[in-house]
């Protein structure tokens, strides 16, 4: 029997009943099998019939899957536990953002005349090493791709071996010393000798890279876990209008990532705006210092809570596991045509018929998980094919951090740095996040309008493509107006340097919060599609390889390198705009079907297989 959206009614009354996860605890760890007894609605089929709730033996109230087809949907309460991983995220964040907001400048423009430390004061333009845009371009694509590469490899460590909470730590120490490299490059004696100075500037990002690769797949699962450890199921809540509303951790899962998000931006803000002006005023030396210093308060709060957060120990070879599943899923599948074996993977059998119950004593010896967990790995499949589309979503916000900062020092500054403007996006962000929260999507959700994570990630492709476009239109001007037309960074036949177009740089400001809408539409949605859809022994995994999207994106952003110089800057920006509306139209035409399936990936029962841990029953897996 089946209800609204395509939920099977027996279905939801399992995954909205508290469960007993028989996983031992480590010190700290959550050990859901002593928080409250099993429970279970005496019949399915006569639970199906009832008029109330279920009831289980905590006293919550449990919807039907008639009252949650009718009810409203409000969030919960976030754990104060998650403010903490939130003001760790915000630190990491003002060191990261604080440190790579200044290395365009100090790799592509020369040192000024009279500094030794990069400095230049209210009308100079600070710089160092005096290697160009397409070096500094090209280095700093590369840090990005870099750190978002090594996800991948912090995840698996944190899912196979060290579990969220160990890795996170090892990460930070290991990011430490990258800080320190990056210190003693820029020391205006180490400046002095730019080869020296590159080299050991190179290296510092190459250890920083893996620092943040292995902090960035687990401080967000490690964010939402501490809600889901208290109140893993939607439950009924009565409010003091007497309406009764299911409290549903999917939506409050959502507010988590979206303060998450706030919390990165007012890192990041606090670490550009200040960088920019201690690289301007004082040197880049000081510009590197501070995000270090405010990056050794990460591993001591995560020291001082490590016995109040909620963990998860690491699983063994779950990994392993799913891919082995997924081959046997293709065997006999796979065809010299790509259009039908994409047809072949669609298929509703695809995953059906490598179930343990349909292969019963067929199924090979490394199959030790239960049908449920092949239902999980499904839905995380899916998610990791969400994902495939956004690298052409971070080629167009990756613009910000590298061209948009150019183009802005060939407008008129009016002595802003010219690597400040782009902090439009974070203020934005955390104006905008709250009334997101607050409002828009509440409102939105009382209309009985329900903006599912694909639609806001679609929205998230139209609004990037808008905002290049406005880039395109402003980089137009700049060589129209402009004194040396369509080079404005060349040189006059005199040897002065060329006037600024007569632009205001703050028209900047139209691109700028284009993205920032867009990012809180498609990336914070994406990282709380990963957590949300991942089973929960591969949530650092799946959220790396939305991470890994990003590095894809910057491997993809070489390519435009050889656009990223005048006169071509206009094209640049065109042909992104572009494919990002390709890809608008693309994503949602490639899973429309997928976001009506969204309450019943949600509902999915969570699976006895642990990984290396005890299953239900006792039995190792």
């Amino acid at each position: 029997m089946s209800g609204a959206y395509g939920l099977d009614l027996a279905e939801v009354a399992k995954s909205n009943a508290p469960q007993v996860l028989d996983v031992p605890a480590a010190p700290g760890a959550v050990n859901e099998k002593n928080e409250k007894a099993l429970y279970i609605p005496e019949d399915s089929s006569q639970s199906q019939s009832r008029e109330h709730s279920f009831t289980g033996p905590d006293g919550k109230e449990y919807p039907t899957a008639e009252e949650v087809a009718t009810l409203r949907r409000v969030c919960g309460t976030v754990p104060w536990s998650s403010y903490t991983i939130g003001f760790v995220e915000l630190c990491e964040r003002f060191s990261y953002y604080g440190t790579t907001i200044v290395f365009v400048n100090f790799i592509q423009q020369p040192l000024p005349p009279g500094s030794s430390t990069g400095s230049a004061g209210t009308d100079g333009q600070p710089g160092a090493l005096g290697m160009g845009q397409r070096a500094s371009t090209g280095l700093s694509t590369f840090n990005s791709m870099w750190a978002y590469f090594m996800p991948l490899v912090g995840a698996y460590v944190a899912d196979q071996y060290w579990g969220r909470f160990k890795t996170i730590q090892i990460s930070i120490l290991i990011a430490i010393v990258g800080h320190i490299l990056l210190i003693i490059a820029t020391l205006p004696s180490v400046i002095a000798t730019p080869n020296g100075s590159i080299a050991c500037f190179c290296v510092g990002l190459i250890i920083f890279g893996i620092g943040t690769g292995g902090f960035k797949p687990n401080i967000s699962p490690l964010i939402a876990e501490q809600y889901e450890a208290k109140h893993p199921k939607q439950y009924i809540k009565v409010k003091k209008s007497g309406e009764r509303v299911i409290v549903d951790p999917t939506m409050t899962i959502s507010r988590i990532y979206m303060y998450f998000y706030l919390m990165v931006n007012i890192g990041a803000l606090a670490g550009q705006i200040g960088m920019v002006y201690a690289e301007k005023y004082v040197g880049f030396w000081l510009s590197f210092v501070l995000p270090t210093c405010l990056f050794l308060c990460c591993p001591t709060v995560m020291w001082l809570m490590r016995n109040k957060y909620a963990r998860r120990p690491p699983t063994g070879s779950v990994l392993t596991k799913a891919l082995k599943l997924w081959v046997l899923a293709m065997k006999g599948r796979w065809s010299l045509n790509p259009v039908t074996t994409a047809k072949n993977m669609r298929s509703d059998e695809f995953w059906e018929s490598v179930k343990p119950s349909r292969l019963g004593q067929a199924k090979p010896v490394w199959m030790t998980f239960d049908d449920v967990w092949v239902d999980e790995v499904r839905r995380g499949f899916k998610a990791c094919t969400v994902f495939l589309w956004i690298p052409l979503y971070w080629l167009a916000y990756n613009q910000m951090t590298t061209n948009l900062i150019s183009q802005a020092a060939t407008m008129e500054l009016h002595g802003a740095p010219n690597d400040l403007i782009n902090n439009i996006d974070p203020v934005a962000l955390v104006i905008f996040i709250p009334i997101c929260d607050l409002f828009l999507y509440p409102g939105l959700e009382r209309m009985g309008i329900r903006f599912t994570p694909l639609k806001k990630i679609a929205w998230g492709f139209g609004l990037s493509s808008a905002s290049m476009v406005a880039s395109a239109v402003t980089q137009h001007y700049i060589y129209k107006l402009g004194e040396c037309g369509d080079h404005p960074n060349s040189e006059l036949p005199n040897g002065e340097a060329c006037a600024p177009a007569p632009i205001n740089v703050w028209v900047q400001t139209i691109p700028y919060l284009l993205i920032a809408f867009s990012e809180i539409f498609t990336s914070i949605t994406a990282l709380e599609y990963a957590f949300t859809k991942a089973p929960k022994n591969l949530r650092s995994v799946v959220t790396s390889v939305f991470l890994f999207m990003s590095a894809v994106s910057y491997a993809i952003g070489e390519a435009f390198v050889s656009l990223s110089e005048d006169p071509l800057l206009t094209w640049n920006y065109t042909i992104i705009a572009i494919l990002a509306a390709v890809a608008c139209a693309g994503f949602w035409t490639a899973h429309r079907k997928l976001d009506k399936e969204e309450d019943k990936m949600n509902f999915i029962p969570e699976s006895s297989f642990k990984g290396r841990q005890l299953s239900h029953g006792g039995q190792a897996a």
